[in-house]
């Protein structure tokens, strides 16, 4: 069991608009999902939904005072290995919450210096269906009924 690769990283930024024309101009990435204040971006050779997130900071209630990192996204091969870490979250008290995204299946989780990061199982993209690719909705993780539904062995995407 073990961490496969980091899947994206989330920057809370002083102003979206400008961070994506230079994460877009500069390095190549492109948008691919917008929302109010937010961004998604993937970078140009990236098969991910996205390599990077930027968020509108809400001023100095942000760790860094108006931009810094929000979190970082780690994947997992299989959800076993998504509910093990689960366990060893909760257990240790760093567990902050989980959401299905359709697409994935994320927990959340706090460093003991209170730094969030996100593990994730991917639904293989041969699986994905194009109303799971348009949810834009969040639900609740049931770790037990997706691993009912897919199984204990399928590999997620990477």
């Amino acid at each position: 069991m073990g961490i496969r690769r980091l899947n994206h990283a989330v920057l809370y930024v002083r102003d979206v608009t400008r961070s994506v024309q230079f994460y877009t101009d500069v390095l190549g990435f492109r948008v691919v999902h917008c929302r109010p204040n937010a961004a998604f971006l993937r970078a140009a050779d990236s098969d991910n939904d996205h390599d990077l997130g930027l968020f509108q900071s809400r001023g100095a209630a942000t760790r860094a005072a108006g931009a810094g990192l929000y979190h970082l996204a780690w994947s997992v091969g299989t959800l076993p290995e998504l509910a093990t870490f689960a366990d060893r979250l909760a257990t240790t008290g760093a567990l902050v919450g989980s959401s299905d995204h359709g697409v994935s299946k994320s927990l959340y989780g706090k460093d003991p210096d209170g730094l969030e990061f996100e593990i994730s199982w991917f639904v293989p993209r041969d699986r994905v269906t194009d109303e799971m690719s348009a949810t834009t909705t969040i639900g609740r993780l049931d770790i037990a009924a997706e691993i009912s539904h897919w199984g204990e062995d399928l590999v997620g995407a990477p």
